[in-house]
């Protein structure tokens, strides 16, 4: 067992830096910034072509909170071949593998972290907003300045915990052959017969990179004084 284990854990852990620990930072990277300005345009009063631009956000929000998480993996890099337009994508948008991976996480992860940032600027004070207008400040500035710093800080602990299960959720990669911690042991397992040791090996890697994150997400809500909410989905 242990020959088994020193064989495959730097397999494993070359596969968790290469490929799993960048899908995730990289999709939550992305997926928060489509986060803010998704909840940005929805707590908008909407008129004339804004007021489209929020329907479409608003329905975008909703199909991928709505919809499984695989599903949408599967959609973009099985799906969209097939998805044929004359004249711009005759053949098809075959995506990479890695790409369609990062796309669909951080379509996912903005969708989710989009309520919980919107949720965030409702929570800061109205005053805020008066106090900032008395001083001359524009909504905008107001906005950059004030709300959204605030509101951010009100966020980490439910945006850690999104990040946190979109590393577990990264395994899912596997199943559009991104080789990714998951994808290796499958392919280990299949070699020397032990999914029950394999299996348990890169659950047991899981569980020390999000046990670390878990860490990292206390220290910074000691540094910001901010009580944990929500929880991990």
């Amino acid at each position: 067992m242990w020959s088994i284990i020193e064989q495959s854990l730097p397999q494993l852990l070359l596969a968790a830096i290469q490929y799993t620990i960048p899908l995730a930072v990289i999709s939550f990277t992305l997926g928060l910034l489509l986060a803010l300005i998704t909840a940005v345009i929805r707590l908008k009063q909407a008129r004339g072509a804004l007021k489209i631009l929020r329907a479409l956000f608003s329905f975008y929000v909703w199909l991928f909170r709505s919809t499984p998480l695989l599903v949408q993996l599967f959609i973009v890099y099985f799906g969209l071949p097939y998805l044929k337009i004359k004249g711009l994508f005759p053949d098809g948008i075959k995506l990479d593998p890695f790409l369609a991976g990062v796309l669909t996480f951080s379509l996912n992860t903005g969708a989710y972290a989009s309520e919980t940032i919107r949720a965030a600027i409702l929570a800061v004070p109205t005053g805020q907003w008066e106090a900032a207008a008395a001083l001359g400040f524009t909504n905008k500035q107001t906005l950059q300045r004030i709300i959204i710093p605030q509101a951010l800080k009100i966020s980490i602990p439910p945006l850690a915990n999104s990040f946190i299960g979109l590393v577990k959720d990264t395994s899912l990669a596997a199943s559009i052959t991104i080789i990714e911690m998951f994808e290796v042991s499958q392919q280990i397992a299949a070699e020397n017969y032990q999914p029950l040791l394999m299996y348990s090996l890169v659950a047991l890697i899981y569980a020390v990179i999000c046990s670390g994150l878990s860490w990292l997400q206390g220290q910074l809500e000691t540094k910001f004084h901010l009580t944990t909410t929500g929880g991990e989905r």
